[in-house]
C-alpha cells in the first residue's frame, strides 16, 4: 500500500474516532443543548477556528470558488447543514445501538452510488471485505448473540438516522464527482463548506430560538460544543476529505464500520463498561474487512 493511502486510512481511523466522540456527546446533550443550537455553535465555533487559517486562501482561491458556484452550495448543504441537523434530531428519540444499526448503510450505500454515479465499482474482494466488516458489526450490535438483532425495536429517530447516513453518501460521492470543480487545498474546501453551511443553518437556528429553544452556557455544554467544532468537525472532517481523495467514496465509507469499535472502546475508559469477547471478536472481523478492501485498487470486478 502506497504511503499517502497509508496515511488515508489512518486519518480516517482517527475521523471515526473523533466521531464516535460525538455520537456519545450527541446522547448526552439531547436534553441539555437543542439539537438545531448544537448544530449551529458547532460550525460557528468551528469557523471561528478556521478562518485564521483559512481566510487568506479562500481569497486568492476566489476564482475556483466561483466556478465551483452551485455544486459548492450543495455540497456545504449536504455535509453541513442537513447532515448534522438530522442527526442530532435523531439522538433525540432513538437509542445509541439504533443509531449504529442504521448507520452500516453507509458504506453499501456509497459502494452502490460508486458504481452508479462514477463508474467506481469495486473488485469482487472488496465486496468481501464489505461483508465480512458487516457481519463484524452485526456481531458487535448483537452482543454476540444473533437472537439480539431479532428483537430490536426501532423509534421515530431511526428515520432521521437514515435519512442522515443517505445525505453524507451523496455528500460523499459528489465532491468525488465534482473534484475538479474543488481544486483546492483541503483545509480551504473545509472553510468554505463550513462558512455556506453556516448561513443555510443561520434561519432554522433564528427559528428555533423564536420557538424557545435555548441551552444554559455552562461549562459541560460550551465543553460538548467546543469538542464537536474541533475534533469533530474540523479535524474529522478534513481528515474524511482527504480520504475521499486518496481512496475513492467506496473504501472511504468502509471506515465507517470503525465507529461502534470506538464507541465501545470509549465506553470501556469513561463509562467503566467491560469490554466482552464479542467486542474482540466483532471489532476483529471490522478490521480484517477493512484491510481486505483496504489493500485492493477500486476497479471494476
Amino acid at each position: 500500500m502506497a504511503r499517502p493511502q497509508l496515511l488515508a486510512w489512518l486519518g480516517l481511523a482517527l475521523a471515526s474516532l473523533f466521531w464516535a466522540g460525538n455520537s456519545l456527546v450527541a446522547r448526552a446533550f439531547s436534553g441539555p443543548i437543542p439539537p438545531l443550537s448544537l448544530a449551529f455553535w458547532r460550525w460557528a465555533v468551528a469557523l471561528l477556528i478556521l478562518l485564521p487559517l483559512v481566510g487568506p486562501s479562500l481569497w486568492r482561491h476566489r476564482q475556483v470558488l466561483r466556478a465551483a458556484g452551485w455544486r459548492l452550495w450543495v455540497a456545504a448543504l449536504l455535509a453541513i447543514s442537513l447532515y448534522n441537523c438530522l442527526l442530532y434530531t435523531a439522538a433525540l428519540s432513538t437509542a445509541a445501538i439504533n443509531l449504529s444499526l442504521v448507520s452500516t448503510c453507509l458504506p453499501l450505500a456509497t459502494f452502490i452510488g460508486a458504481g452508479l454515479l462514477l463508474g467506481e465499482w469495486p473488485a469482487r474482494r472488496a465486496w468481501f471485505g464489505l461483508g465480512l466488516a458487516l457481519l463484524g458489526l452485526f456481531w458487535l450490535i448483537g452482543q454476540g448473540d444473533w437472537g439480539v438483532l431479532s428483537s430490536l425495536s426501532f423509534a421515530q429517530g431511526d428515520l432521521l438516522m437514515l435519512l442522515a447516513t443517505l445525505d453524507w453518501a451523496l455528500y460523499s460521492l459528489l465532491l468525488r464527482r465534482w473534484s475538479r470543480y474543488f481544486q483546492l487545498p483541503p483545509f480551504t474546501l473545509l472553510g468554505a463548506l463550513v462558512l455556506l453551511g453556516l448561513l443555510m443553518l443561520a434561519p432554522l437556528y433564528a427559528w428555533d430560538l423564536m420557538r424557545g429553544a435555548r441551552f444554559e452556557p455552562s461549562p459541560a455544554n460550551l465543553g460538548a460544543i467546543g469538542y464537536t467544532a474541533l475534533f469533530a468537525s474540523v479535524i474529522a472532517y478534513h481528515l474524511w476529505n482527504i480520504g475521499l481523495r486518496e481512496l475513492g467514496a467506496a473504501r472511504t465509507a468502509m471506515s465507517n464500520y470503525l465507529m461502534p469499535v470506538f464507541t465501545a472502546l470509549l465506553a470501556w475508559l469513561l463509562l467503566d463498561e467491560g469490554l466482552q469477547a464479542y467486542h474482540w471478536i466483532g471489532g476483529g472481523l471490522i478490521l480484517l474487512g477493512l484491510l481486505l478492501a483496504g489493500r485492493l485498487q477500486e476497479s471494476r470486478a
